[in-house]
């Protein structure tokens, strides 16, 4: 490597051509960064004081420093944002001392020969500065001074014309003369002594200017040969990019999460895709090839491009993964991936894929109605597809929902249809979602809810009329307290400001009332005279058994999943009286703590080990082994994530002790309680964030 403070137009003078590999990102600097540049160029060449202007770094690649060429080719590491930005700023200035033929210290041709060509040279060589795809032809384009094809790149475009725009006759020599006082550090490495790929990652080690898509493509095809560098661009990766449109990276990231989930069966943090990525390609279980990477990549990258951003063909399977996404499950998605997979493979049938779509989306939205909490679903859903038998797909899929149990539970019949009569719908954060399912089960004309506003029928006025009084009876208070936001008393109307607080025989005669409504929500209020607390619930009633019809349980026999039960293995069972040191004071610790863990959230339970005793949601997040002067505990999480004002936590980290974790905690005292749940709770936060 060889590197140096330079003027970054000495180093644009002379025979040269910096290239950007095909892999790179494209042009990305918004007017913004642009206005910005632009603004220190011309306070530098107004302050003699200032010796010159920093703009970072240019780091290329070059067969070897010493390789003697006529035009020696420097792929660019890094720096091709500036490179750029500031070629465009030369060309705006070139045409427009061209255009007004005016002075100043330098002139067109100076500025196009010393800064933007090889003069001397044709074809692609001519050119000092060679972008990628749309963004390499316009600008040799707008430095040709030609018309732009119509597929131009609109970014290079934009910020050529934005800093035409800023130049006059006043400002033109000032521009020119802060450019000249530009400097970079310029650094050169060597094919055969660095490693570009490293030095990469070192320059781009805040995660703040590359996403992990870029890092990820980066480091496949930086190392390839330039061919197979081409044809994995062309054929698979660039492709894959456009099919994200303008938020490739972002989804990409996530794609990428799901996807390592899949092959992995460990679900990565989002900030730690790209250091995943590299563990998985270089393990064993990766395709023993980068070509067969990339193409697995392509191929699970389309299926995600159609679940998650509706490019599906089908309209049913579409619109089916539409129905699913407006619940928000995006954890789903490792479970869908390899699904929708083997019906591209044909391994099962498009009725068959949509009847496992449809089970998921009641599965997650059963849950929601119950109350479920949904923590470590994400791991439910990574784990799941390993239950599937490809001889019985869907039975195995029907078992492995209705085996899950306590916190993951299928919620059955009487508990949904318990828990949706009574829930506060109108706080529901998808309750458009159901009421758009009630209002359009069975039906080909879909009705949107969105056009819709939701109309209680009882009214929300804690004050209610006398009428409304009188037909709810002496109990009117409390009937409206317990029913006014559940299912029953709930609608769709677009009449709202209309019905208001009015009567319910008003409500359902005007004009624009329940009696008028084509809204079949409104069906149940078209049959009835009155409003009452029976009324309600009749109402629910009904819609609870469309609900059930909706999102129907996975229901087989006790013989059916008797099959897919997993064999109990023998093994010694454990109580408490297995620990000799639980009695006395340590019993009385032990108690305390225990109700304190368990009423963190539903999902914890306690298990008895050998050597310890287990707590755990997902997976362990304290474990308590019994002592006997206190109780040590053993938290899972990383030392350096649990925060710790009092000292209580001891640094375990590799070490050999009976539990699971990197943090070991003394409890010896009633008095540390509150301070010890509080470490607790940190671990078991950090548990639910994976």
């Amino acid at each position: 490597m060889k590197a140096s403070s330079a003027n970054l137009l000495s180093v644009l003078k002379g025979p040269k051509q910096f290239v950007i590999p095909i892999y790179q990102r494209t042009y990305s600097w918004q007017i913004a960064q642009c206005e910005k540049l632009l603004k220190d160029i011309i306070r530098i060449s107004k302050d003699p004081s200032v010796p010159g202007h920093f703009i970072g770094s240019i780091v290329y690649f070059q067969e070897g420093i010493h390789t003697v060429s006529d035009v020696p080719e420097l792929l660019v590491i890094d720096g091709q944002q500036r490179l750029t930005t500031v070629s465009l700023m030369i060309a705006a200035i070139a045409e427009f001392v061209k255009e007004n033929d005016i002075e100043i210290e330098t002139n067109f041709t100076k500025l196009q020969n010393y800064y933007l060509l090889n003069a001397e040279e044709e074809g692609n060589l001519r050119y000092k500065l060679l972008l990628t795809r749309k963004d390499k032809e316009t600008l040799i384009d707008l430095i040709k001074g030609v018309p732009l094809n119509e597929d131009h790149s609109q970014r290079v475009y934009e910020n050529f014309n934005y800093f035409k725009s800023k130049i006059n006759k006043d400002n033109a020599e000032d521009i020119y003369n802060g450019i000249q006082r530009l400097f970079i550090v310029d650094v050169a490495l060597e094919k055969d002594k660095d490693n570009p790929q490293l030095i990469f990652e070192s320059l781009n080690s805040t995660g703040l200017d590359l996403s992990h898509a870029d890092l990820i493509r980066n480091y496949i095809l930086m190392g390839q040969e330039v061919n197979l560098q081409k044809e994995l661009y062309e054929r698979f990766w660039y492709p894959m990019e456009q099919s994200y449109g303008n938020d490739y990276s972002t989804y990409f990231d996530w794609f990428m999460r799901d996807y390592l989930s899949v092959k992995t069966g460990s679900i990565p943090k989002i900030d730690m895709v790209y250091d995943s990525f590299k563990n998985y390609v270089q393990g064993d279980n990766a395709p023993k090839s980068i070509k067969e990477v990339v193409e697995d990549i392509y191929k699970f990258s389309n299926h995600y491009v159609k679940i998650v951003l509706h490019k599906e063909p089908d309209t049913e399977i579409n619109l089916a993964f539409k129905s699913i996404s407006k619940l928000k499950v995006g954890v789903s998605y490792p479970y869908f991936l390899p699904i929708y997979n083997d019906y591209k493979d044909e391994v099962i049938s498009k009725i068959e894929l949509l009847e496992i779509i449809s089970l998921i989306e009641s599965y997650v939205f059963r849950r929601a109605i119950c109350g479920i909490p949904t923590n470590s679903m994400n791991k439910t859903f990574s784990n799941l597809y390993k239950t599937i038998q490809k001889d019985k797909y869907i039975e195995s899929v029907k078992a492995s929902l209705q085996l899950l149990e306590s916190y993951k539970r299928f919620p059955t019949d009487s508990e949904f249809e318990k828990e949706i009569v009574m829930k506060d719908v109108y706080n529901f954060r998808s309750r458009n979602y159901l009421l758009s399912k009630l209002e359009n089960f069975k039906r080909k004309e879909l009705v949107n809810v969105d056009n819709y506003t939701i109309e209680h029928v009882m009214p929300q006025n804690s004050n209610l009329s006398q009428e409304w009084r009188s037909m709810l009876g002496e109990n009117w208070k409390a009937i409206q307290e317990n029913y006014l936001h559940t299912i029953g008393n709930l609608t769709l109307t677009a009449y709202n400001s209309e019905l208001s607080d009015r009567p319910f025989k008003h409500k359902k005669t005007i004009e624009g009332g329940f009696n008028d409504s084509p809204i079949r929500l409104n069906d149940f209020l078209r049959k009835t005279e009155f409003w009452r607390e029976e009324d309600i619930l009749n109402r629910a009633k009904e819609l609870s058994v469309k609900a059930i019809n909706i999102w129907k349980s996975a229901v087989l026999t006790e013989e059916q999943l008797e099959y897919y039960r997993p064999e109990v293995k023998s093994s010694a069972t454990y109580s408490i009286d297995a620990y000799d040191y639980l009695k006395g004071d340590m019993i009385e610790l032990y108690e305390a703590l225990k109700k304190r863990i368990l009423n963190i959230d539903s999902s914890v339970h306690e298990e008895y080990k050998k050597l310890y005793i287990a707590y755990k949601s997902s997976t362990n997040f304290v474990d308590i082994v019994p002592q006997k002067s206190r109780l040590r505990l053993s938290l899972n999480i990383v030392f350096s994530d649990i925060t710790d004002p009092k000292g209580y936590c001891k640094d375990i980290t590799g070490l050999g002790r009976w539990g699971n974790g990197d943090v070991e905690v003394a409890f010896e005292n009633l008095n540390q309680l509150d301070d010890i749940m509080e470490l607790i709770e940190q671990a078991f936060d950090k548990l639910e964030e994976l």
